[in-house]
């Protein structure tokens, strides 16, 4: 279904103002701004993409001020078919939505890839649009636990620190590289694209990215698809709850299959309690890491590695096999890796400008570490309690703070959910899809996995009809769950 669209002359006018944050005095005025443009090239490890760049304020409450590039990429449509340009929100933070496009643009059913130039960046302070860098040896400062109270003033000052230096490596940028920044940045890339609307397709952190622009930009959004989304509106302690339960919830369903199938290697075998004896290994500092030979893995890192491989279902046999490894592992003494570059990409600053989650002492903390421990015995790490050792003592308010969702589109979002997802927990998009009311449409998949547009025919039938013809599936609409394939 071909889009209405106005005027060429009417829309370049109108789209060069916008993306210069200025509103038209006079008709001269508005001749006198140039619609930003992006140079689009073969890309250079794939020619039959396109790579660019567009040049966009730092801070974009001085448009006039301090540039940098946003790096782009896109598969263009068939002339014959296209209908417009569908732009990706990579997750993370810190993935990269140019690689999506230039190695993975595939994962978009070929009816998408016919009727859509499919168009990703590298948000802000990532990839290659102007990374923030800081000095890696203050970066391998950040513990992965506090152990006590002088650890936790430890770490206030080190995070000083490294706020400092990362600043002085990164530039100004360094002070804009949250999501607010990034969905004006989106709409400049609307404009560039010469599109009237935005299509988009947000995937988990690329969710708080498309959420932001609905806010912003309600009557610019012709569709959009939040799969894996991010509850924004959450403090400290439900924010690390949510996330404890939906990691312990994954690890339960991974049991379940292992129980009920021949493919799983422990099947038989009482792995809950193989699993608590590597985390009492890991405990006393005895567990070695496979992988990295000399390596002791941590509880923590012990966790976050399981829960790496709960993302996707074809990764479960692995998971069962690595647990197997792990108790033929013997201890011997650690080795120091070697830290390479003295400088390294910080992506995670982004999240530390979106997210305030205070921790006052100690003490506080670690009553968030026995309640993690009680509502996940098994992961009993989530891998968001990182997330407050390396943003503590965050300056506030931060540029993108937490809230409830104050969104007013045409179109109702479409929230893409997995039940079982390790990651985004299907109960934050039922509390997303709550705060946007009509506003919004739950589709569920009742299986596995963080995603579901890849893993359910179902899912990709309903969010292409949606991107497509503005198909809005019925309220409660889900598919059923697809069995893991090994």
């Amino acid at each position: 279904m071909l889009r209405v669209r106005k005027s060429a002359v009417g829309w370049a006018v109108a789209l060069a103002l916008t993306a210069a944050g200025l509103t038209p005095a006079t008709p001269a005025a508005a001749r006198a701004q140039p619609a930003p443009t992006i140079d689009w090239r073969p890309c250079a490890t794939d020619t039959s993409a396109e790579c660019g760049t567009l040049s966009l304020p730092v801070d974009w409450d001085r448009p006039r001020g301090e540039r940098f590039d946003l790096s782009l990429a896109r598969r263009p449509a068939d002339p014959a078919t296209r209908e417009g340009a569908l732009v990706f929100g990579p997750g993370g933070p810190g993935d990269s939505g140019v690689d999506r496009v230039v190695n993975g643009s595939s994962r978009f059913s070929a009816d998408l890839r016919a009727r859509f130039d499919i168009v990703s960046f590298d948000p802000r302070g990532t990839g290659g649009s102007h990374p923030v860098v800081c000095a890696r040896a203050l970066l391998a400062r950040q513990p992965q636990l506090i152990a006590d109270q002088a650890q936790f003033d430890a770490v206030l000052a080190d995070n000083a620190l490294l706020r400092a230096d990362c600043r002085a490596r990164t530039g100004a940028l360094y002070d804009h590289v949250d999501t607010t920044s990034a969905a004006r940045d989106l709409d400049a890339v609307r404009v560039a694209l010469g599109e009237r609307q935005l299509t988009f397709h947000g995937s988990s952190y690329g969710t708080v990215l498309g959420q932001r622009y609905a806010e912003l930009y309600p009557d610019r959004v012709w569709a959009m698809v939040l799969e894996a989304a991010m509850d924004h509106s959450l403090g400290t302690r439900a924010f690390l709850d949510t996330q404890a339960v939906t990691a312990e919830g994954a690890f339960d369903e991974f049991l379940a299959w292992c129980a009920r199938s021949a493919d799983c290697v422990l099947h038989g075998r009482d792995v809950r309690a193989r699993w608590a004896g590597l985390h009492d290994r890991a405990e006393r500092g005895s567990l070695t890491d496979p992988d990295r030979a000399g390596a002791t893995l941590a509880p923590f890192e012990l966790s976050r590695l399981a829960h790496k491989k709960l993302y996707d279902t074809w990764r479960w046999p692995e998971l069962a096999e690595w647990i197997v490894r792990l108790e033929g592992t013997a201890t011997v003494p650690s080795v120091r890796l070697l830290t390479g570059e003295a400088v390294a990409p910080y992506p995670f600053a982004v999240f530390c400008q979106d997210w305030s989650l205070p921790v006052r002492d100690y003490r506080e903390y670690v009553g968030h570490l026995r309640r993690a421990a009680a509502l996940a015995p098994d992961l009993r790490y989530p891998p968001a309690l990182f997330a407050l050792v390396t943003c503590l003592g965050t300056p506030t308010p931060v540029a993108n703070p937490q809230h409830r969702l104050r969104v007013h589109t045409d179109v109702p979002l479409l929230l893409a959910a997995t039940v079982h997802d390790p990651a985004s927990g299907y109960g934050w998009a039922r509390n997303v899809a709550r705060q946007l009311g009509r506003h919004g449409a739950l589709l569920t998949y009742q299986g596995w996995g963080h995603g579901s547009y890849t893993t359910s025919p179902c899912v990709e039938r309903a969010v292409d009809s949606y991107l497509i013809d503005q198909v809005v599936p019925a309220r409660g609409a889900s598919c059923p769950a697809i069995e893991p394939e090994v």
